[in-house]
């Protein structure tokens, strides 16, 4: 196997793959939502990528489908862990189902929006499950649902392949198994001759397609360094927030409080200067309790 071969995980690769096979992305799809009617994509909304977009940074190169009911799907790859993640997740598909409305219209043309997030990262702590779907449900009785309206449904891909493939899940998740194994291992060849779902395996030579063109290997490189660029920009703002942090903490520590206030607390910007505040108090000798009440913790 070619060991040049592009990520699939890259956004800007997983678009072009995906954005233009609608059987590859009907398949996905009934993948991850496997205990649901299957689908069939009829469109792909947003199948074009613009310059800014793949040479831009803070930007997810998502997929916007429709199937034959008239369902709209949000489909995206993550490789890298965002802040308020679940807040702009929710945001975007809330502005899907409300912008299907037109003056003239009712709320009973509204269409179910459904989103599907791959993540190459662990999002939730729980070791024992990584796909998860969120609903309206009522809390105390989760079998009733509200309504249709909007799902999210999550992969968190590398979570998924340390429990094996779904190693004894019910065969409804062979399919599922078989794409997380192409997402975790597309350039192992001693992996990938195990699979023998079609769909994984016509992905994997569209891959290969993709992979021999100068021209996608260039922007899918462009696409990679913004990513890499826009990753050291995250860090490096989170160590200045920790600077900040240390510093206002030996500060307090000094002061002993009384004018931490919440203005400092906002111009900081960062929850990780209250914690460094708070162990400063505990190391001057005040006890955590009075250190959380000065904090406002």
């Amino acid at each position: 196997m070619n060991h040049t071969l592009l990520d699939p995980r890259n956004d800007l690769v997983f678009k072009m793959l995906f954005a233009n096979s609608l059987p590859l992305l009907t398949d996905l799809i009934n993948a991850v939502r496997g205990n649901e009617a299957p689908i069939v994509v009829v469109s792909v909304l947003n199948p074009r990528i613009d310059p800014e977009e793949w040479q831009g940074k803070f930007i997810i190169l998502d997929i916007l489908a429709k199937d034959a009911a008239g369902h709209y799907y949000n489909i995206e790859m993550q490789m890298s862990k965002r802040e308020q993640w679940s807040a702009r997740s929710m945001v975007y598909l809330a502005k899907t189902l409300a912008g299907q409305l037109k003056s003239s219209e009712n709320y009973a043309a509204l269409k179910p929006v459904i989103g599907i997030h791959l993540l190459c990262y662990d999002l939730f702590d729980d070791p024992k499950q990584a796909v998860w779907c969120f609903e309206m449900r009522d809390r105390i009785n989760p079998a009733m649902i509200l309504g249709p309206e909007m799902q999210l449904n999550i992969v968190e891909l590398k979570k998924a392949d340390r429990l094996a493939s779904f190693g004894g899940a019910p065969a409804g998740l062979t399919a599922l198994a078989a794409w997380i194994t192409y997402f975790a291992h597309w350039k192992e060849e001693n992996i990938m001759n195990q699979i023998a779902y079609p769909p994984v395996l016509e992905a994997l030579q569209q891959l290969k397609a993709l992979s021999a063109d100068d021209e996608t290997r260039r922007l899918a490189e462009v696409r990679e360094r913004a990513m890499m660029s826009e990753n050291t920009e995250i860090e490096a703002a989170l160590a200045r927030g920790k600077d900040i942090g240390k510093e206002i903490g030996k500060e307090i520590g000094k002061e002993i409080g009384e004018q931490i206030g919440e203005a400092r607390g906002k111009e900081i910007g960062a929850a990780q200067a209250k914690a460094e505040a708070l162990r400063c108090l505990i190391e001057s000798g005040i006890p955590e309790a009075q250190a959380r009440v000065i904090l406002h913790m």
